[in-house]
């Protein structure tokens, strides 16, 4: 019994000690295949991502070669259109046309078709509108100067058919450049509304009249001007200033090459700060010291400016500061700009020389009386001045302007 027990114990000894080390050796195992794992996953997981990396580095490169072949093919043809002067010009042509356009429907639509008092029979047709003219002559008027106005149309300016014959024909366009009344529609609107039904020669503003709104007149006149008729000249004139109008025109024509010319009788007045004199400056302050002097601009009797002075104008009116006195505004306003100023003696002349230098062969643009600021009672004087002065009847109708404005034409 005893041997049989001990054999039996030496079997289960056997068994649990075989069974103890394959525990064991599954233990070690397990932790060995685990260290494999991530000896494994270490050495293998990397290299798509330094596949991926390599593969951004190669886009990357053939992005930059793309990015500067782009920035040297830009900066070639930059440089080509830098190069070419032509280039540039009919750019820079091409964006002052547009401006300009812009600011003449800008201004139509504001000065005619809002509000100005301009009715719609005094319109001009769509046809006109469009064509090239040399000139347009503003002849500020007041409400009470019809005389004034009548012996201007007795001289120096055509009336009815021979008026629309010298727009047709030679290029120039006249008109009496009036406002309106405090009271719109009152008896002083009514009687130009039926100067106007007669003569057909009035330019009429949205602007209110007074002596004070001189400067505020002018830039309406040269803003409704230019929206109105695309000429190369805009002209201001005073209607008791004799004016001889091809001459004028001649004299104006010299000047269409340049594309910024304001053209006059330039002068530099005093600044004068003494409140209750003639041509006192309320902003005298702004000008130095007392006893200064204006910077240099055209007299306000007769003065011309270019279509892109006239743009200029369009365009800034509503930025652009009005002085009391309408010629230094006018010349303020350019102060800053590359303007040619040109100043014409032609333009100034006196009643009392200008007709020796007619015999002379020295014919004057504009003639009145310094004393005056223009031709002392004018509405009695103005034939005899006329007579001694003027250019002859058919001075005008004779000037070559039919061909250059052809020319000009787009």
């Amino acid at each position: 019994m005893s041997l049989k027990h001990h054999h039996h114990r030496g079997v289960e000894l056997s068994a649990a000690s075989k069974s103890f080390v394959s525990k064991k050796w599954t233990f070690l195992l397990c932790i060995g295949f685990f260290c494999a794992g991530t000896l494994f996953s270490d050495r293998m997981w990397p290299e798509p991502e330094a596949n991926v990396a390599s593969r951004d580095a190669a886009s990357d490169e053939r992005l930059l070669l793309m990015s500067e072949d782009c920035d040297s093919s830009k900066k070639a043809s930059l440089g080509e259109v830098y190069k070419s002067p032509d280039v540039t010009q009919t750019l820079d042509k091409t964006i002052s046309t547009l401006e300009m356009e812009l600011a003449a429907a800008r201004a139509a639509q504001e000065s005619i078709t809002n509000g100005s008092p301009v009715s719609d029979e005094f319109k001009l047709p769509e046809t006109v509108t469009k064509r090239k003219y040399l000139m347009v002559v503003g002849i500020n008027t007041a409400f009470n100067s019809r005389k004034r106005r009548d012996s201007v149309r007795a001289t120096w300016m055509p009336s009815g058919e021979e008026r629309k014959k010298l727009e047709e024909e030679k290029g120039i366009v006249m008109r009496f450049v009036i406002g309106h009344s405090a009271t719109p529609g009152g008896i002083l609107d009514r009687a130009i509304q039926a100067e106007e039904s007669k003569h057909g020669d009035f330019l009429r503003l949205d602007h209110v009249e007074g002596y004070l709104e001189l400067s505020a007149k002018t830039k309406s006149y040269f803003t409704t001007a230019f929206a109105l008729w695309d000429a190369d000249f805009y002209v201001k004139v005073d209607d008791d200033v004799h004016v001889n109008i091809a001459t004028l025109g001649a004299e104006l024509a010299r000047y269409r090459t340049k594309p910024r010319v304001y053209i006059g009788c330039m002068k530099s007045g005093p600044v004068l700060a003494q409140k209750g004199v003639r041509y006192h400056e309320p902003e005298y302050w702004k000008f130095g010291e007392e006893g200064n002097k204006y910077f240099r601009h055209a007299t306000g009797q007769l003065y011309a400016i270019s279509r892109e002075l006239a743009s200029y104008i369009s365009i800034n009116k509503n930025v652009l500061h009005k002085y009391v006195n309408e010629d230094v505004s006018l010349g303020s306003w350019f102060l800053g700009l590359d303007v040619e100023h040109v100043d014409d003696r032609r333009l100034c002349c006196g009643t009392t020389d200008c007709e020796w230098k007619a015999q002379a062969g020295n014919m004057c643009v504009a003639s009145f009386d310094w004393s005056c600021s223009g031709i002392c009672r004018s509405a009695d004087r103005m034939k005899d001045v006329h007579r001694r002065c003027g250019e002859g009847p058919n001075a005008l109708m004779a000037a070559s302007f039919r061909n250059k404005i052809t020319e000009d034409t787009h």
